[in-house]
């Protein structure tokens, strides 16, 4: 350090040659080493054991329900339905027959009926079937992969020393990772499961160390699970049950040929599940390659703007009538409620912050370029209102959005 002081700072000079993506990360240099996607694997090399994926019993209720009655019934919970003999929706916990540990967690948690994703999402994953779920943010689509999934997990001889997950899912950013791994954590309690969350920026040694403890369910991002893979702190030959959390955006922030690596080193008869906001070409693509005989199911139209926010839109053609825009209604929308800002870039992010701290305004502030224990405990205060203003950039933002949904 008396030699050379600087050693590992960041000369603060880049800041201004250096771009920042949607997320406000830096975008890292072409030479900067990418994370390749896993090598093929030949699963006919591998003697996997059997297992069982079809746990769902029709409730007596559902069977007597006519063809009509299911069509009327999927148009009143607003989904459509398409696929090879899908179960029929249900209208009601009983309905999923799950055990009384993980109905008294549900119950715990203050669920009082399934949301619609949760009626016709539940059983095709109970019954071992593939999945496509297109659902909007806050549809509760996560329960409706992580309580089938338990059931799946424990139906399961017991993780030997040194084994990998049975259940995987992929997320494309880490507070969606963290979100879930909480969801995991809490419903997983029910059987004395164990979740790990695997993501970047996060301690590689602590995740690792992690895996190699022996978790039933891994909760991750694209790369930094390939990264532990490649380092053999886990494996996933024991995984049966792999699901891809907002398929979309991890297309979108470039992660297609991570997704398509990591679908292809687990076993080929696992059960997949697959949900995405939109349905776009590639993501189509993915879902026939990556999928068996899937059941595809849309909760609401695909694309949608969730009716539950109302949206106004105004159009400000310079920064400064923004700025008197926004100093102008700060205090009337801070007394009504939580207030959450985007900016495009970590720059924005701070000098806005810096301008509304001098105008005597408390507020938190989330990017890219801070470590996650800071991210975790702005976005916490932001969450129970100790902090009445957010500047955020923009998917960093949106995952706080996520979290509060």
């Amino acid at each position: 350090m008396a030699e050379n002081p600087t050693a590992g700072l960041t000369q603060e000079d880049d800041d201004e040659i250096v771009d920042y993506d949607s997320d406000g990360n830096p975008i890292p240099p072409t030479t900067k080493k990418i994370i390749l996607p896993l090598p093929p694997i030949d699963h006919s090399e591998i003697e996997y054991a059997p297992f069982e994926k079809n746990f769902y019993n029709e409730h007596e209720e559902l069977g007597s329900l006519t063809g009509l009655q299911v069509v009327e019934l999927r148009q009143k919970l607003n989904l459509r339905v398409s696929g090879a003999a899908p179960p029929k929706p249900c209208t009601s916990f009983a309905h999923f027959n799950l055990d009384e540990q993980l109905m008294h967690q549900i119950r715990k948690s203050e669920y009082t009926q399934p949301t619609p994703i949760q009626c016709q999402g539940v059983p095709i994953a109970l019954s071992g079937r593939d999945m496509i779920g297109i659902a909007k943010t806050g549809s509760g689509k996560t329960a409706a992969f992580i309580w089938p999934m338990l059931v799946h997990i424990m139906d399961q001889k017991e993780l030997e020393p040194g084994e990998g997950p049975i259940a995987v899912i992929v997320c494309p950013t880490r507070e969606l990772c963290q979100q879930i791994h909480a969801e995991c954590k809490r419903f997983g309690k029910a059987y004395s499961l164990r979740s790990v969350a695997v993501y970047g920026g996060g301690s590689m040694w602590e995740q690792a160390k992690a895996l190699q403890d022996g978790a039933e369910i891994v909760v991750c991002t694209p790369g930094r699970l390939i990264d532990h893979v490649k380092k053999k702190a886990t494996s996933l030959q024991r995984v049966t049950y792999l699901v891809f959390d907002e398929a979309d955006r991890m297309f979108d922030m470039g992660f297609e040929y991570q997704v398509r690596s990591i679908a292809s080193h687990v076993r080929p008869d696992r059960q997949t599940l697959l949900f995405s906001a939109t349905f776009r070409k590639k993501i189509e693509r993915l879902a026939r390659d990556i999928l068996v005989d899937p059941i595809r199911v849309v909760q609401g139209d695909i694309g949608e703007a969730n009716e539950d926010v109302t949206q106004v839109v105004e159009m400000l053609p310079s920064g400064s009538d923004k700025w008197g825009w926004l100093t102008r209604r700060l205090v009337e929308f801070t007394s009504s409620g939580s207030v959450l800002i985007f900016v495009t870039k970590k720059a924005n992010c701070d000098e806005l912050a810096s301008n509304l701290i001098q105008e005597g305004y408390s507020l938190g502030l989330l990017h890219g370029d801070m470590d996650q224990s800071e991210r975790n405990k702005v976005i916490s205060d932001f969450k129970k209102k100790n902090l009445p203003v957010l500047v955020a950039t923009d998917v960093a933002g949106a995952n706080v959005l996520l979290g509060l949904g």
